[in-house]
């Protein structure tokens, strides 16, 4: 079974796509597949299609929506070439595929390919190259992993409260990987290669920390001081307004070394950062973590 939860769902099984057109089973199924070969609790999965008040029926109900699914998983296998469900213990069936266990379910993928897996692979591979000093590898293979998300986590899929966190989790993921492979590039001495992105990035996270300083010394090192300074000080504005803090510390000394700094003497990269290291987020849903702290 091959899953991708990184923008839109598909989960497929002998290459046939499993994933039904109806909400809540496709609730079902995309929390099933983040935790594909893992038991997921029924309360879990009852909290999401029902958040608080789920319904008298709802154990029954989710019971169906299981079964609506193993009915798409058998149609898949018998289409594969796969016995059909319940034709013997040799083949693989829609029970073996969607395992029912002692409190949950739990979805196996029989070493099939997984998005969110192959990402945290590649990311761990760049944040352990960026360890090493190997920037041109970091920024090429977080560049694959970054490349493997089509849209927003669970793009299609109806969310309740267990999709909405785990959608948050990932996004928080792809950001640490994207500001690694920022801060590799501008040690490569890419700057000017980024700032299209970087403008495109602070202005939809606007209290990204990180994210304004590596636009800021990209800037500056494209001759443009002034915007490099202006930033900071956009910056500084929005932080006091939504959440009435400052400029960490770093910033302030990045903005000072800016305003020292002659043409001939631009300031160092901003330290390499610890990747998923949120302090202070934003709570606005538009605005990114702010991430504080150095290697």
């Amino acid at each position: 079974m091959d899953i991708d939860v990184l923008g839109a769902l598909d989960v497929r099984e002998n290459g046939v796509s499993v994933a039904p057109t109806a909400p809540k089973p496709r609730q079902v199924l995309a929390l099933l597949a983040v935790h594909a070969d893992r038991v997921v609790p029924v309360a879990s999965l009852i909290e999401e299609l029902w958040s608080a008040r789920p319904p008298r029926s709802a154990r029954t109900t989710l019971q169906t929506y299981v079964l609506q699914l193993r009915e798409l998983i058998g149609a898949a296998l018998a289409r594969g070439g796969a016995p059909q469900p319940g034709a013997g213990p040799a083949g693989r069936t829609a029970k073996d595929v969607l395992v029912t266990l002692p409190g949950g379910y739990l979805l196996a993928t029989g070493g099939g390919a997984s998005d969110v897996r192959e990402f945290d692979r590649l990311a761990g591979q760049g944040y352990r190259a960026m360890d090493a000093g190997d920037f041109a590898g970091a920024s090429r293979t977080l560049t694959a992993a970054l490349d493997l998300w089509s849209g927003s986590a669970f793009a299609d899929v109806q969310t309740g409260a267990q999709l909405t966190m785990e959608a948050r989790r990932l996004e928080e993921s792809r950001l640490c990987a994207l500001d690694q492979r920022i801060e590799a590039d501008l040690r490569l001495g890419r700057h000017r290669e980024v700032l299209a992105e970087l403008t495109v990035l602070t202005s939809r996270y606007r209290t990204h920390e990180n994210l304004h300083a590596q636009f800021m010394i990209a800037l500056h090192r494209s001759g443009r001081r002034g915007e490099a300074l202006n930033a900071y000080t956009h910056l500084r504005t929005t932080l006091s307004r939504d959440l009435g803090l400052e400029p960490s510390p770093r910033l302030r000394r990045l903005q000072h070394s800016i305003l020292m700094a002659t043409p001939e003497t631009p300031p160092a990269a901003p330290a390499v950062m610890a990747p998923a290291v949120p302090v202070r987020a934003a709570h606005h849903q538009d605005a990114g973590p702010r991430i504080a702290g150095s290697r």
